[in-house]
């Protein structure tokens, strides 16, 4: 007898939802790994706009949500399944074709490392070393672990990557050649009055700009707080 009032199944939000096999120390390490998307988001662009409100870190992070969107379109459109490791990992009901977690952190290290490279905005002197002892390395890392924890094959991360980086690299051409110019119009608008939105894209050394000016507003008597 079919019971009358079947139980819907359930569908867990997979945001932080990482599956490593017990006991494995390089599954844990890498299950860490695969958030790292997650935390630059959250962590990084969500507290960059609160705290700096650059219009550079804002169109990057535009550029990244574009480039998730366009692998959602990619995925429901081919509907490649995952790797049959997905069973266990209670992640089958979705596709694998191209990896977004590959996508997004190719794009990120593109886009960082051009950004670097051509001296826009910087925060560190030689901030080239981070790009290289840290943000590819967890680019390349994101993606070993995706087929490690087994979310997807060899071919879906690299897809995922070759995609990446392919918007990267264009997202960045479209913002630095045909929308930077429009940057100080953003910072007169009445939104960037509100919001305090800037573009420091000019400066060589951000850190530095910043610390001098806000020593030399020490003892400027406008800028002294009237406690």
């Amino acid at each position: 007898m079919s019971d009358p009032h079947p139980i819907p199944s359930l569908k867990a939000v997979t945001l932080t939802h990482v599956r490593y096999q017990r006991g494995d120390q390089l599954g844990h390490f890498l299950a860490w790994i695969s958030l790292v998307p997650v935390f630059i988001s959250l962590g990084g662009f969500f507290s960059h706009f609160i705290f700096r409100r650059e219009l550079q870190g804002i169109f990057f992070a535009l550029g990244l949500l574009i480039s998730q969107f366009i692998n959602e379109i990619i995925k429901t459109s081919v509907q490649q399944a995952r790797p049959e490791t997905c069973a266990l990992l209670e992640m089958c009901d979705s596709h694998g074709w191209p990896s977004s977690h590959s996508q997004y952190m190719f794009f990120f290290a593109v886009y960082f490392t051009l950004l670097t490279h051509y001296r826009i905005g910087a925060l560190f002197r030689n901030q080239m070393w981070i790009v290289g002892l840290v943000v590819w390395p967890l680019a390349v890392l994101t993606l070993y672990s995706r087929v490690y924890l087994g979310y997807h094959t060899v071919a879906q991360v690299f897809a995922g990557a070759a995609l990446g980086a392919v918007l990267g690299g264009g997202w960045f051409w479209v913002v630095n050649n045909l929308l930077r110019c429009h940057f100080p119009a953003i910072e007169e608008s009445a939104f960037g009055r509100m919001f305090y939105v800037k573009d420091t894209s000019h400066i060589p050394n951000v850190l530095k700009f910043e610390y001098e000016n806000a020593r030399a507003a020490r003892k400027h008597v406008s800028y002294k707080r009237s406690d």
